[in-house]
């Protein structure tokens, strides 16, 4: 890194900084703001200062949004009985993409993860349980708990604690099916994913 400017240098590692962004990749990123013109670096600071100053979260699902509540859990459309559990606000922008599930979600944040010193007052829970009461779902009881965590440890670890969590209180509590992904080959997958592909298998 002597070669470059100290400037340059601590543009690359504030890049570096960013999740999944190793030096390589710092290296492009900071080298491309340098290419950039005087006002796109001035609409990229000010699209940063306000997603900083704007956005907050759902007070109901804790999703990142700029109205509180979020445009989901303030949508009378959508089917309060059924909410859908994800680990990140991108996860639930993934379910949304199926345009299949109509119902609410809970975002938690994080997963249970030890090593990452992530345990269960880590998560966003505390508003969980309170949202399954009818008077508190708009007069609505919630018939189901779908958990859509990922399907690695620390997801899996991550729906076992809140199942045990939902146990008592007599909720249905669902985990998304896991297996091999459309489109893929047999000769790629590992014994994880073959393994949960048939337990889940189903006839046709």
């Amino acid at each position: 890194m002597l070669e470059y400017s100290e400037p340059v240098v601590k543009l690359i590692d504030e890049f570096k900084r960013l999740p999944g962004i190793g030096q390589k990749s710092a290296q492009r990123l900071a080298f491309h703001v340098l290419r950039m013109t005087e006002a796109d670096v001035q609409r990229f600071i000010a699209a940063l200062e306000e997603v900083k100053r704007k956005i907050i979260f759902c007070s109901i699902c804790n999703n990142l949004t700029d109205v509180d509540p979020c445009r989901f859990c303030s949508s009378t459309g959508r089917d309060r009985s059924v909410i859908c559990i994800v680990e990140e606000p991108y996860n639930l922008v993934a379910v949304e993409k199926t345009r299949g599930y109509r119902g609410l979600y809970h975002v938690l944040h994080g997963s249970l993860s030890p090593i990452r010193g992530m345990g269960p007052d880590d998560l966003r829970l505390n508003n969980l349980l309170p949202r399954l009461r009818p008077e508190n779902n708009d007069g609505v009881e919630v018939r189901e708990v779908i958990l859509a965590t990922n399907p690695n440890t620390e997801g899996e670890a991550t729906a076992s604690y809140i199942s045990r969590l939902l146990k008592p209180l007599g909720v249905r509590t669902t985990r998304i099916a896991m297996g091999m992904p459309v489109g893929s080959d047999l000769e790629y997958v590992d014994e994880v994913t073959m393994d949960k592909a048939m337990t889940n298998r189903h006839e046709i």
